[in-house]
């Protein structure tokens, strides 16, 4: 496979390194990360000088190689990344587009795209785990609507949300994966309770959120009735085949700089500690490379990055760990320091084995779908 830019490509590349180098001066202070409320006005006004400048919908309607060559760029150039618009843009969005009719594309889409509204993401269950088909959060068909009850636990950015991809179980008696449904339901609609979570670095980006009797429309149903387990899967192929790629950029330019700071300290003269870090860059590079060829397959495919997704956020979040690990053998006794960046990023770190989708679960999705074995029982 060419893994090659076109000369198309290159020029996309060009135009955007240059629209980045005049823009990002101008933009203001970046808020204080627990500040929610300033995270989203900052977020969704990135997003909105991205739609002015017509690159707001790369992420589901440009080539998958343009989105790829988008993040490298963005991130390369310290752009603010996606922040509260992260589910909109990178979840329910390609969602939508790819599942969604044409009416809730015209609804959904355009004010995601121009940063108006923000989505949260309603999966998780406190009973359920990682088992996502064991979801309980009820709905039922009332007329033109679906009344919701139940719980969802980690939904990211529900506090400053408008709208929520939503699962739920609407026919009990189904096989499990057979009777869900995914819904967009509207934040402000009665009964909905959101009460934050902090995470162990002090930020608070997740919530628990109670569902009393939410009445959801009909029309705000994306597929069909208990056809949402394998929507989900379309939602869960955008999470981890491109939503990580950004950050492999971003942990290569880590690495270069505990290198710096390992040979500034003198930590550089250990041996081990140098094998680690060359062994971490191979990794980053290796998972460059494989990032550059899901997008190619999904390109050559014409749909999402399939079960390869699965590959590369495995190994990514064990190499994100790993590098934050050492990034922690470099710093010494400064690594217990709370205002310490790398501190903080290490704290992160711990949830990539978990977040969408365990690295178990992973690791079941590429021994059936990419290796064939059997499943368990």
């Amino acid at each position: 496979m060419d893994l090659a830019y076109t000369e198309e490509e290159e020029d996309f590349r060009a135009r955007l390194r240059g629209w980045l180098a005049g823009v990002l001066p101008t933009l203001p202070a970046r808020p204080d990360p627990l500040d929610w409320p300033g995270r989203r006005a900052y977020d969704t006004a990135w997003q909105r000088r991205l739609y002015d400048a017509g690159y707001a919908d790369v992420h589901w309607a440009a080539a998958p190689t343009l989105r790829l060559i988008f993040l490298e760029e963005t991130e390369r150039a310290g752009a603010p990344y996606v922040g509260a618009n992260f589910v909109g843009l990178l979840h329910a969005g390609p969602t939508i587009a790819a599942e969604g009719t044409e009416a809730q594309q015209r609804r959904w889409l355009p004010p995601v795209l121009r940063g108006e509204e923000i989505w949260c993401q309603g999966f998780s269950e406190p009973e359920a785990g990682s088992d996502l088909a064991s979801l309980r959060t009820r709905a039922v068909r009332d007329g033109d609507a679906y009344v919701v009850t139940g719980t969802k636990i980690w939904t990211s950015h529900a506090e400053v949300a408008d709208w929520c991809e939503l699962l739920v179980r609407t026919d009990p008696a189904a096989p499990r994966h057979r009777g869900i449904t995914w819904l967009a339901m509207p934040m402000d609609a009665p009964g909905i309770t959101v009460r934050p979570l902090r995470t162990l670095a002090g930020s608070a980006e997740f919530a628990e959120m109670f569902l009393d009797e939410v009445r959801v429309p009909v029309d705000c149903r994306v597929g069909a009735e208990n056809d949402g387990w394998r929507v989900t899967m379309v939602t869960l192929s955008f999470e981890r085949g491109t939503a990580f790629v950004g950050e492999v950029v971003a942990c290569r330019r880590v690495l270069a700089e505990v290198a710096r700071r390992a040979r500034a300290n003198g930590r550089w003269d250990d041996a081990v500690l140098r094998r680690r870090l060359g062994r971490l860059n191979a990794e980053f590079a290796a998972l460059w490379r494989l990032t550059q060829w899901n997008v190619s397959e999904a390109q050559l495919r014409g749909g999402g990055p399939g079960a390869g997704g699965s590959v590369f956020k495995l190994r990514y979040s064990h190499a994100r760990q790993e590098l934050y690990d050492a990034a922690a053998e470099v710093l010494g006794a400064g690594a217990w320091d709370a205002d310490e960046e790398w501190t903080a990023d290490r704290l992160s770190s711990l949830s990539y084995t978990i977040a969408a989708g365990t690295s178990q679960v992973q690791q079941n999705i590429i021994a059936e779908r990419i290796l064939g074995l059997p499943k368990g029982r």
